[in-house]
């Protein structure tokens, strides 16, 4: 008997052999077959073998499902909002810290421009240290969307030096032109792998963040990307207009 099964908290291919490893360990498991980018996996087994019991197999890193059309429909979609809640609820904390910091920054002389500034380096700051949390696991987990990184793995590894460069620049006021115009290119190229990921409905965890949290490739993947995108348009606007 074959079972497809619903497994997060996989990010890389190792992540990928390491859940194929503990469950293939388990006696009466005959086959197991990972979808990385679906986050599924398929087990043959000659005897049922419970959840609990390929729970308990798996790194407590890993939950593991069983992917049944018998669900309720109703109590699914309200556990899975609640539950992607819960996993953005980092990501929207530290959006407030960013805003709530570039404000103080500005707070007694209040500029637009300057706040937007502020904004984009601290955000640039941040997101590449959690990417710097571990940097060996970042460029796995980001070539799973972005369509550079998929074709030059090297982009990858040098993506949190780019990151951490631009929010200096920003945050310095070097170069400022140079900043947006990168910043539009690699957030342009980064968005269409997040956007086609969206389409395809495909359950992936987002690098935006790094490994280290935890965060499910959602709209608002799109959101921060494209905020970032219009904060830079408009610069460019303001400066070349």
């Amino acid at each position: 008997m074959t079972h497809t099964y619903n497994v997060t908290g996989m990010t890389c291919n190792g992540c990928k052999a390491s859940v194929e490893k503990a469950l293939q360990s388990l006696d009466h498991v005959t086959d197991v077959s990972v979808d990385l980018e679906n986050a599924e996996v398929e087990i043959s087994m000659s005897k049922h073998i419970s959840i609990n019991t390929l729970q308990d197999a798996l790194s407590s890193k890993y939950t593991i499902n069983k992917k049944s059309k018998e669900n309720n429909v109703f109590d699914s979609v309200s556990k899975e909002k609640e539950s992607l809640i819960r996993q953005l609820f980092p990501l929207f904390l530290i959006f407030g810290y960013i805003i709530a910091a570039s404000y103080l920054l500005n707070r007694n002389r209040f500029d637009v421009s300057n706040f937007m500034l502020d904004f984009m380096g601290i955000f640039y700051i941040v997101f590449s240290f959690f990417k710097f949390l571990d940097l060996k696991g970042f460029p796995e987990s980001f070539k799973m969307y972005d369509p550079l990184a998929k074709a030059l793995p090297a982009y990858g590894w040098i993506y949190p030096f780019i990151e951490l460069a631009l929010g200096i620049m920003f945050l310095m006021r070097i170069e400022i032109s140079v900043a947006l115009i990168i910043t539009i290119i690699i957030l342009g190229i980064t968005t269409v792998g997040v956007t086609k990921s969206l389409l395809d409905k495909k359950a992936i965890q987002c690098a935006c963040l790094g490994t280290a949290l935890k965060l499910p490739m959602t709209k608002a993947t799109f959101i921060e990307n494209s905020i970032m995108i219009i904060m830079a348009i408009v610069m460019l606007i303001e400066i070349y207009g």
